[in-house]
């Protein structure tokens, strides 16, 4: 009776095979992988689409090459808290994954016994020593797909670590060329505040000498006092900025060793390669994949649990009491094999099985969310380096424009042709045109940022 059973239910599983609670997950063939991203660039040679390595694949000291930012990159990664509680995530998913493979070995008991009785000046002592050892025979997925899940966590665990590392290295990069971009606004500023004092200085004594009214020496003042009243907000950006930066690193606020503006030099060509290729490389979508695959697994546990459990338990057991009492003990051997098949709890099983299926429809939702979010940041940050890069080209047109403007409007000022009022505005429109061209280009260094992160870069 024993072994039909047994034949039974092995025949039951060979039929189940092609069943799902075998089969190991497969992407969806329902999302949309194609045209994540509109191309704003495939009609230039700044972009490439190609199937091989792209952008996000170089390393980040390729990209970042400033020794300064190098070091607060590193500095960041070696002490940032969230990446210390990825690693961390990383290494419980790692435990988890090492209890379910065991899973699939015997468990085993040691539990020894004695009793010592004493009646009628008669003293009797029995004791057993057994081991038993129980192991689920896995004949319908009931091991293989929770074992399935761990690993599929623990690689989520360690995509969700290099995501945490794609972020913090783009946010300290975007930090440090903030700060530098403040200090180069401060500089303008500075040197034109610079200016506008010996301005102020020339029409004082011109207005001693009779060359000019108070009305312009008040105007040159006004000027003068306006550029200075800005040195103030840029200071304290600039400390804001760095203390902002200090918490990424996990230090308290302090100053923050850095190059200038000027020296800085990112990359001008790049390589995103096709829409699908960022499964591969962005780590956030494929810690939300592996979500998915997690939840896939789930749905196949709650299947697996309809059907009937294998168990096959032994022992073997040292032991002196055998229906009387015998001196020496002896061996003795247990084996059974038993099995568990639900009948009544059929409605909490196809309750179970629903909300399994339900949140594996909401992580495949959620991945295809993460698909499209990731196709729009590099889509967004391909065309704002577009954009940033044709207003840098007008940018300098006028920079140029607005210096000689300011030079001739002083000039024709000495020569008495001008009000000081022109002379002003001029020296106004000149600063204006400056910080613009730095913010200009700093808009630049940030879509690079962007598409290396949109990207995936980061990882190595």
């Amino acid at each position: 009776m024993k072994k039909s059973i047994i034949i039974c239910m092995v025949g039951a599983a060979v039929m189940m095979s092609s069943c799902r609670i075998y089969k190991a997950y497969e992407r969806p063939e329902d999302l949309v992988t194609e045209g994540l991203y509109r191309d704003p660039l495939s009609d230039t040679d700044t972009l490439n689409a190609v199937a091989g390595e792209t952008f996000g694949d170089l390393p980040w000291r390729d990209v970042f090459t400033d020794v300064q930012l190098q070091a607060l990159i590193e500095q960041a990664l070696e002490n940032n808290a969230d990446i210390r509680s990825a690693q961390l995530t990383v290494e419980q998913a790692q435990a988890s994954l090492t209890a379910a493979r065991l899973a699939y070995l015997p468990s085993l008991t040691l539990s020894p016994q004695g009793t010592f009785n004493y009646a009628m000046n008669t003293s009797v002592w029995t004791y057993a020593v057994p081991v038993a050892a129980s192991w689920q025979v896995d004949l319908f997925g009931q091991l293989l797909n929770p074992n399935r899940k761990a690993k599929v966590t623990y690689q989520q665990s360690q995509y969700y670590q290099q995501a945490v590392q794609t972020n913090i290295i783009s946010a300290v990069a975007n930090m440090y060329y903030t700060l530098l971009m403040l200090d180069r606004q401060y500089q303008i500023s500075e040197e034109t505040a610079g200016l506008m004092k010996r301005t102020v200085e020339t029409m004082e004594a011109m207005k001693d000498a009779g060359m000019t009214n108070s009305a312009a020496v008040e105007q040159s003042r006004t000027g003068y006092a306006q550029v200075m009243a800005s040195l103030p907000g840029i200071k304290q950006s600039i400390r804001e900025m760095e203390n902002s930066l200090c918490l990424i690193l996990n230090v308290p606020g302090q100053q923050i060793p850095r190059t200038t503006f000027d020296e800085q030099q990112l990359p001008t060509s790049f390589l995103t390669g096709i829409p699908v290729q960022m499964l591969a490389n962005r780590p956030d979508v494929k810690a939300a994949e592996m979500s998915l695959a997690a939840c896939y697994y789930d749905t196949n546990s709650a299947r697996a649990a309809f059907f009937p459990q294998l168990t096959i338990n032994a022992q073997e057991s040292w032991t002196n009491n055998l229906g009387q009492v015998v001196n020496p003990g002896k061996f003795m051997t247990t084996l059974m094999a038993g099995i568990t098949q639900p009948l009544f709890a059929r409605g909490k099983l196809i309750a179970g099985l629903k909300a399994a299926k339900a949140n594996e429809e909401k992580a495949k939702m959620t991945f295809q969310t993460a698909l499209l979010k990731a196709g729009n940041e590099v889509s967004n940050a391909l065309y704002q380096y577009q954009m940033n890069t044709e207003k840098s080209e007008s940018r300098k047109v006028q920079v140029v424009s607005a210096k000689k403007a300011s030079e001739d409007t002083a000039d024709l000022f000495k020569l008495g042709t001008s009000s000081y009022l022109e002379v002003l505005s001029a020296q106004q429109s000149y600063l204006s045109a400056q910080l613009s061209e730095v913010s200009d280009t700093y808009d630049r260094m940030q879509a690079v940022i962007n598409l290396y992160a949109a990207l995936g870069g980061g990882r190595n």
